[in-house]
């Protein structure tokens, strides 16, 4: 092969992302007059709060949509810090904030900022795919740790020691976790970040899903370890997907590493997205957001039910997100093959477990509560019409 037509290795390692692919399979079905369900995509069907909205109209009218500093509007760095407090009792330095260009353009500032050639990341298996793939793009090796429902499908004090090795720089959580929706407890939490910082490692918690939260009072690993870093995002509890905007709360002595690298890779956020963002944290805004998450958990409460008796395994209740991942080997040891069939044959689309890691992968797929309850309930009739016998 002509060398110059050659990719980067690292492109042989990043796998893609099966969601999107049967997302567009659906789109394609209903492009030929097919009735759909959609439970593949992590996407709220909430439209953008309408505070949100009025507040981007404003700053398109006056005008001044330049650039800001990489690190983001000052004022809302303020806001996301108060938020914490006012949320989940944490105390936070506006100074500590970084605005990013989504929660993925976060993850991959503290994963630039973090991982050298063949340094060790360790994760759980299942997880969000992506955050293996940005350690593998700055050539460093993500560890996936197999964990099941015994476990909350979660990494432990323990199994962090366990597979600590010279190699490791640090570990990476979600809590809420994408695709489980488990989180891990407060306890739990303060032991792990005792753990990775006896060893002199990096904590990273993915708290994309906190507000998202159905089970007590959800707590920040900012309320007990100030040294972690925290990625989130305005695009699950906020509804601002298409805005591509989210934060990192990072230790005080990273935050200009991650500004310099945030200037070169990007620039800085969206300027009409952050001013909007402003909006988030009215108090009727809010007030509206906790109607919806109020909606997800009925979704939730539908759905997790009514799989486990279609004959799904479904071992741990979510406790946040809006994710179930379900065991599928009574009809399946082919998440991948049975997700196909699943759309053609019923038009479900769902999400093969093969997109979240390796463990036990083939035999679970993931469901998505982001749609109505009306079509929750169609999505689970037409599944029982082809998989429950008469």
């Amino acid at each position: 092969m002509d060398s110059r037509l050659a990719t980067a290795a690292r492109v042989a390692g990043i796998a893609p992302f099966h969601v999107m692919e049967v997302q567009t399979a659906a789109r394609a079905l209903e492009a030929a007059g097919r009735s759909v369900v959609h439970m593949e995509i992590g996407e709220p069907d909430f439209p953008t709060p309408p505070a949100v909205l009025e507040a981007a109209r404003a700053a398109l009218a006056g005008g001044g949509i330049y650039y800001t500093s990489a690190l983001g509007l000052p004022e809302l760095r303020r806001a996301i810090a108060r938020h914490y407090g006012e949320r989940y009792g944490a105390d936070v330095d506006p100074e500590r904030v970084i605005v990013t260009a989504g929660s993925s353009a976060a993850l991959l500032l503290v994963m630039a900022l973090l991982v050298d050639r063949d340094d060790e990341i360790l994760l759980a298996d299942p997880g969000y795919p992506c955050n293996r793939h940005f350690v593998r793009v700055l050539e460093g090796a993500p560890v996936g740790i197999p964990v099941g429902p015994e476990r909350g499908y979660q990494l432990s004090a323990d199994l962090v020691d366990a597979r600590w090795s010279a190699r490791t720089r640090g570990v990476l959580i979600a809590s809420p976790s994408n695709p489980t929706g488990t989180m891990v407890a407060p306890g739990a939490m303060r032991d792990i970040a005792r753990a990775v910082a006896a060893r002199g490692g990096q904590l990273v918690v993915d708290e994309i899903y906190l507000g998202l939260a159905y089970e007590g009072e959800p707590r920040s690993v900012l309320s007990f370890a100030d040294d972690a870093f925290v990625v989130s995002s305005f695009s699950k509890y906020f509804n601002m997907t298409g805005w591509r905007l989210g934060w990192i709360v990072a230790p005080r002595r990273h935050v200009r590493d991650l500004e310099k690298l945030a200037q070169n890779l990007y620039i800085s956020p969206a300027t009409v997205s952050q001013r909007a963002a402003l909006a988030c944290f009215r108090p009727d805004t809010l007030a509206l957001l906790e109607e919806r998450r109020r909606a997800f958990r009925e979704r939730r409460d539908f759905l997790v039910p009514a799989l486990r008796e279609l004959g799904f395994g479904v071992p741990v209740m979510p406790g946040g997100g809006f994710f179930v991942y379900a065991d599928c080997s009574r009809f399946s040891r082919d998440s991948l093959a049975f997700c196909r069939d699943v759309l053609e044959r019923t038009g479900v689309a769902i999400t093969p477990g093969v997109d979240f890691g390796e463990h036990r992968a083939a035999e679970h797929v993931r469901f998505s509560y982001t749609i109505a309850l009306d079509k929750l309930r169609e999505g689970v009739a037409r599944l029982r019409g082809a998989l429950v016998p008469a």
